[in-house]
């Protein structure tokens, strides 16, 4: 399904510091990383699974909180999580600072905020519809994107409960939260949009997600679902422009 963009650019007189969480090297903002440059924003990353300390929030004006093969109860085999959980909070609900999450930053900033997150019911491996919820004030992070639209899951986990006033944006038919906001600046998607051309290689070098892929899909299921994402990519590039530039109207405020 294709994705038509609003008319007119989202011009910045403004540039944000970034910092962006990382759990894993190929796990990058990618799609989204020539859209930050395009409008002068610095990112700063830290790439906890290979010990990087989280810093100070101070002087950042967001937090992006990226995907990764870890759960977020596994925190006896990875300590860092407990920090990045508080951090999280403190970054959202302390400081007020504009958030976006992706996979697994979907699910910690539930966890961090008091939701719960489980195992899934029914993981979703592969290119699948998400539906448009109808919530949420506006500038939403959906606007001007269709009420249905295809998007890479790669998925075993889930959000199973939001936090308190939080509100669900998008839905599917096997994964309850899809998408998710918390107050005016904080955001997160279960799925993903920021694909390249190299992304599903990438990832599928990581050994959690292939072997989730060869449960979900058969032995044949890594071909189809290289074939699948080759066939949306247009689409994935425009819905990421699209969320990127929602979201960048909805966290100005956030900006001093």
């Amino acid at each position: 399904m294709g994705v038509r963009l609003l008319t007119g650019v989202l011009c910045h007189s403004w540039s944000m510091e970034i910092l962006v969480l990382q759990h894993a090297e190929v796990e990058h903002p990618g799609r989204f990383r020539p859209l930050l440059a395009s409008d002068g924003h610095q990112t700063t990353t830290i790439e906890l699974d290979t010990g990087d300390v989280l810093p100070s929030l101070d002087g950042f004006d967001a937090l992006w909180v990226l995907g990764g093969p870890m759960d977020v109860w596994q925190q006896d085999a990875h300590p860092w999580l407990r920090d990045e959980k508080a951090f999280i909070r403190e970054a959202v609900v302390d400081r007020g600072l504009a958030y976006l999450g992706l996979c697994l930053g979907h699910q910690l900033l539930a966890d961090a905020l008091g939701g719960e997150v489980r195992p899934s019911a029914v993981p979703e491996v592969g290119v699948m519809p998400v539906y448009l919820t109808g919530e949420g004030g506006e500038p939403s992070l959906f606007a001007g994107v269709p009420e249905s639209f295809d998007t890479l899951q790669w998925h075993s986990a889930e959000v199973t409960v939001m936090p308190p006033d939080a509100e669900c944006l998008a839905t599917s038919l096997d994964c309850g939260v899809q998408a998710m906001q918390w107050g005016p600046r904080a955001f997160s998607a279960q799925f993903h949009v920021e694909v390249e051309a190299d992304t599903f290689d990438n990832w599928l070098a990581i050994p959690e997600y292939a072997t989730a892929l060869d449960m979900a899909l058969g032995p044949d299921g890594a071909r189809q679902m290289r074939a699948a994402i080759d066939t949306n990519l247009d689409t994935f590039s425009a819905l990421s422009e699209q969320m990127y530039r929602n979201w960048s109207k909805a966290v100005a405020s956030a900006v001093v």
